[in-house]
């Protein structure tokens, strides 16, 4: 088995599904979280400059979602066919696509940016959340209520955005009560024995 170390800062934003899918699958890992002081020295060995990095037997991954994709088909979670695998990309495409719509307001709500919270949260906000679970109401109707995106068992794109309603919560009230079969997808997805166990006891962070 390869020798596998994440590295990424302390907070879960584009770190934790990486982190879910080691736990998920049982695989030892090298859970790395860097300080703002030691990102200022560690920066320039990066592949981008950024983080998430995956460092597999030392060699280096850079980009979250790569990171993700990567470790989902080595343990099993990225869908059981080429055509399932595409529509979890896809998905997750989309999700990036909502993250660039709202980086003004995340940026502002954890004191990164300036700006009325409140104006902000109504003109950017509200329509990029209402728009993305939309699709992927749509998406869990299509793939038949099952309680996965994708599929008939769960993938990486059901921990990514389960994980980040999660986190929409803590900054927007109740963002998907208009989104049964997304509520139904992340309960089942946050109590699986597995990935309930590491929440439970992963660390508590700002992001």
């Amino acid at each position: 088995m390869p020798f596998y170390k994440l590295s990424y800062f302390n907070g879960r934003a584009l770190g934790e599904v990486s982190r879910q899918l080691f736990h998920l699958s049982g695989t030892p890992f090298e859970d790395e979280r860097v300080t703002a002081k030691e990102w200022d020295d560690l920066k320039g060995t990066t592949p981008f400059g950024q983080l998430p990095v995956l460092y597999v037997d030392g060699k280096p991954l850079p980009q979250s979602f790569a990171i993700a994709r990567y470790l989902a088909k080595e343990f099993g979670y990225a869908g059981k066919t080429a055509f399932e695998e595409a529509w979890a990309d896809a998905l997750a495409d989309q999700f990036k696509d909502y993250l660039n719509e709202m980086k003004p307001f995340m940026m502002l709500v954890y004191g990164f940016g300036d700006g009325d919270k409140d104006q902000m949260k109504k003109d950017i906000a509200l329509p990029a959340i209402n728009k993305l679970f939309t699709i992927l109401e749509k998406a869990a109707k299509d793939n038949g209520s099952n309680g996965h995106f994708v599929g008939d068992s769960l993938t990486w794109v059901d921990l990514l955005i389960s994980d980040h309603i999660g986190i929409l919560e803590a900054i927007v009230s109740n963002p998907i009560d208009s989104f049964p079969l997304v509520q139904e997808i992340r309960r089942k997805t946050s109590t699986h024995p597995k990935v309930k166990k590491w929440i439970d006891k992963r660390p508590a962070t700002t992001f």
